[in-house]
């Protein structure tokens, strides 16, 4: 232990009577803190140092699962989900472990049929799990009967929550008012609910709001009310302690190396503030900082270069005005970026609450964050004067479907008729329990994955996800190796890093070498850009090298003559020639190319070589930011190439098809 350490344990105060109404608390450090803050990159390895010190503290529950965990793990991290409860069982074996379920989303982005979302469920109580926080993005407590009727079944506690957003800048208004939360609640007692969870996934509730709408609940009923709030506005901690005074019964915090900026408030100030109260934790601050230590100097190093450290500030207003999340805004700010349009950011900022208006005024939570989110970024690039909603993702025509459920007001009908224009299901919006017109998926899924499926859990996983869980399991049973970018660092893979960063910023990343040649008249100066930091680097060729002005000249065009004296002011763009490449390649094979739109993954191809197609035929399902885009046809044609297959990371301008 630190002498910091040592010095706040001999500082702590002795004289601490139990508390009357102790507040309970749920730590969320194990999945919403490192998904808020570090895109759910953490790995369980790095949980293992402290769960058992975890275990000791007296929260009323672990956050463990669920959310975005399941998704990130089989595909950026090389985990099993599922390994992951049954590893942390083995540590924590006293306080029970949460997990976050997106009800009949599941962990993924649609409704799963019946029949799959009860093995899931049954699944996951199976292998650990003890309290389901069971969410729907648009509130709508048909989608909770399947999953709620299995999480019964298995004996466990259902948390229904309650999705909050605002329409207005405070609560009130037409559609998300006080009464409209107290109905949720009093939906979800009926249902049989264990625990009430008023879900602020974006930061916004205000501690006034807060208190407000805790006093409201509780006149109603008996049943434990949970608050779950983001720091991203930098209210969630007076959000607390309001509802804590209107009498809440649980609240979510972390731990502090987890805590603030998208993600929530610590667990350490509260525990301080709310000493020798009525409402006082019970918490050994002296534990806390224990577990601080390790999480600082042997976990947190692994996950720095994914912290956003673009803004000064911990805080972001905006949150306040856009009403988006913290996690969606990393995601369409990444988007963009990989779009080279960052520049329209404003623009969607703009756009946004006027698609969220369109699609009806839906709560912006997984996966409908990401629903309103991308196609927002869609209409900025895709759109032109003469027309809105030119490219409309397959998630968005779901949602005009009826596929997700009952907005909180009609969508626009002009917005939902072109949604729906040729769509696979029917041009008419279902209005009956969404999962009634999906058929079962568990059997087909059986099939599919054949062999590759060892058991039941490795079945449930592909059926969630085809694509992207087929190329786990194939890494999991060594039918493929992993990549190096799926592998875990180690510490002194760290260090390695800061080192050679901190060579770079000091001009010394290349070490000098004794003899060393005097630059010679071919040197040329680069601007090398990596992970955000610039140099500036003389290179020196050798060998055969011609200079580029001797090669400038075209035989063939004399007409380009007068432009070879321009040369050094055209070198930039000839440095570009390599993205042309692609176009090159196609034009040899007589054709015209399909580009990607966007970068993203190659769900699958609709057609295949050699069949007729028309312009405006969907020829390729991307996957970008989690929607899929249907990409069609750009003339009438046959099918001459298809250039990547099923789960292919694309780029950018990427050539995906030939139609010629």
């Amino acid at each position: 232990m630190s002498d910091q350490v040592k010095m706040t344990a001999m500082n702590y105060a002795i004289d601490r009577p139990k508390a009357e109404n102790p507040v309970k608390v749920m730590d969320l450090t194990f999945r919403d803190g490192h998904q808020s803050l570090f895109a759910t990159r953490g790995r369980t390895e790095d949980m293992i140092p402290v769960a058992e010190m975890m275990d000791e503290i007296g929260f009323w529950a672990l956050e463990t699962w669920g959310g975005a965990t399941f998704d990130t793990m089989h595909r950026f991290l090389n985990e099993d989900p599922w390994e992951r409860l049954r590893t942390l069982k083995r540590y924590v074996k006293k306080t029970p472990f949460s997990m976050l379920l997106r009800a009949q989303n599941l962990v993924g982005y649609r409704n799963y049929a019946d029949d799959l979302s009860t093995a899931f469920v049954e699944r996951a109580a199976e292998n650990g799990m003890d309290i389901f926080r069971t969410f729907d993005a648009l509130n709508d407590y048909r989608n909770f009967e399947t999953v709620v009727k299995q999480i019964k079944k298995s004996g466990k506690h259902f948390q229904g929550c309650i999705c909050y957003t605002l329409t207005e800048p405070r609560l009130g208004g037409e559609v998300y008012n006080l009464d409209y939360y107290v109905n949720k609640a009093k939906d979800l007692i009926a249902m049989g609910t264990d625990s009430i969870c008023i879900k602020d996934m974006a930061g916004l509730i205000a501690p006034y709001d807060a208190y407000a709408i805790v006093k409201a609940i509780k006149a109603v009923t008996d049943i434990p009310v949970h608050l779950h709030s983001h720091f991203t506005s930098g209210m969630a901690s007076m959000s607390l302690l309001k509802a804590i005074e209107a009498g809440v019964d649980i609240v979510d915090t972390c731990m502090t190396p987890y805590a603030f900026r998208t993600s929530h408030p610590a667990v350490e100030p509260l525990v301080m503030a709310l000493l020798g109260t009525n409402r006082d934790t019970g918490f050994d601050i002296k534990k806390m900082a224990a577990i601080n230590e390790v999480l600082e100097k042997e976990v947190m190093p692994k996950y720095k270069h994914l912290l956003d450290d673009s803004k000064l500030s911990i805080i972001d207003i905006n949150v306040l005005l856009h009403q988006t999340p913290g996690g969606m805004l990393s995601n369409l700010v990444n988007q963009l970026r990989e779009m080279d349009a960052l520049d329209k950011i404003d623009q969607v900022y703009k756009e946004l609450p006027r698609v969220r208006k369109e699609l009806g005024q839906v709560p912006l939570v997984t996966p409908t964050s990401q629903i309103v989110g991308i196609q927002t970024v869609n209409n900025v690039l895709f759109d032109t004067p003469e027309e809105r909603y030119k490219m409309i993702t397959a998630q968005v025509k779901d949602l005009c479907f009826g596929l997700y459920g009952k907005t909180a007001v009609p969508i626009d009908p002009e917005v939902q008729k072109k949604a729906l224009k040729g769509y696979s299901r029917g041009e008419t919006p279902i209005t009956c329990r969404p999962a009634e017109v999906l058929e079962p998926e568990l059997e087909k899924a059986k099939k599919e994955v054949g062999d590759l499926a060892k058991d039941i859990d490795d079945v449930v996983l592909y059926g969630i996800y085809p694509v992207t869980g087929k190329k786990f399991l194939e890494w999991k049973y060594a039918v493929t190796p992993a990549p190096a970018e799926v592998k875990p660092i180690t510490l002194e893979d760290v260090k390695k890093r800061d080192d050679l960063v901190a060579k770079a910023k000091a001009g010394k990343l290349v070490e000098p070498k004794a003899g060393a040649p005097d630059k010679s008249a071919n040197v040329r100066t680069f601007n090398v850009f990596v992970d955000g930091e610039y140099f500036n680097v003389d290179v020196d060729p050798t060998g055969d090298f011609q200079p580029m002005v001797a090669a400038a000249p075209r035989p063939a065009a004399p007409a380009a003559a007068p432009k070879a004296a321009a040369a050094p002011a055209a070198a930039p763009k000839a440095a570009a020639a390599p993205a042309a490449a692609p176009k090159a390649a196609v034009a040899v094979e007589g054709g015209t190319p399909l580009v990607a739109p966007m970068p993203g993954m190659v769900v699958k191809n609709l057609v295949n070589v050699g069949d007729a197609v028309k312009a405006g035929d969907s020829i390729v399902v991307l996957e970008a930011m989690k929607m899929e885009n249907n990409l069609t046809a750009p003339c009438d044609g046959t099918v001459k190439q298809l250039c990547c297959n099923s789960g292919d990371s694309v780029a950018k301008d990427t050539v995906l098809a030939v139609i010629g």
